[in-house]
C-alpha cells in the first residue's frame, strides 16, 4: 500500500496540472474572427440583436445594459465580466447561469482566450 500512495500523489497532480498552469494569451485579431463568425449573428458591439451589445463588456456588471431585455436568470446575477466570469460563460453559459437564454458554447480555451481579448479591447 505505501508504494501506491506516492503513484496517487502524482496521478492527482498530473490530474490538476491544467487548472494550476496560467490563463491563456488571447489574440485580439483572431478574437475579432472568432468574434464575428460566431457572435455576430446575435451580437454586436455597438447594438443590441438578439443578445446585448458588447462594447464596454469587460468590467461591467452583468445585465447592465439599460435597453436590453435580459432573462430573469441573468438579471438574478450580481457578477462582473472578468477573464474568468466570461469564460466560464462562454464554456458553457447554461451551466454558469442556469435558465440563461444564451445557448452557444465555446469549446475551445484557446478560443475562448482570443474571444476574451477581443472584449477586453472594446471598452
Amino acid at each position: 500500500m505505501a508504494l501506491r500512495t506516492p503513484f496517487l500523489i502524482l496521478a492527482l497532480l498530473a490530474t490538476a496540472a491544467p487548472a494550476l498552469a496560467a490563463p491563456l494569451a488571447g489574440d485580439v485579431a483572431r478574437g475579432e474572427r472568432l468574434y464575428g463568425s460566431r457572435c455576430g449573428f446575435c451580437h454586436s458591439l455597438d447594438g443590441n440583436r438578439f443578445g446585448p451589445r458588447h462594447r464596454g463588456v469587460y468590467g461591467r456588471h452583468v445585465a447592465a445594459v439599460p435597453d436590453f431585455r435580459y432573462s430573469k436568470a441573468l438579471a438574478a446575477r450580481t457578477f462582473t465580466w472578468n477573464d474568468q466570469t466570461l469564460d466560464a460563460w462562454l464554456a458553457d453559459p447554461k451551466r454558469f447561469v442556469p435558465g440563461t437564454s444564451m445557448g452557444a458554447r465555446t469549446a475551445s480555451p484557446q478560443d475562448r482566450a482570443d474571444l476574451i481579448a477581443y472584449l477586453r479591447a472594446h471598452p
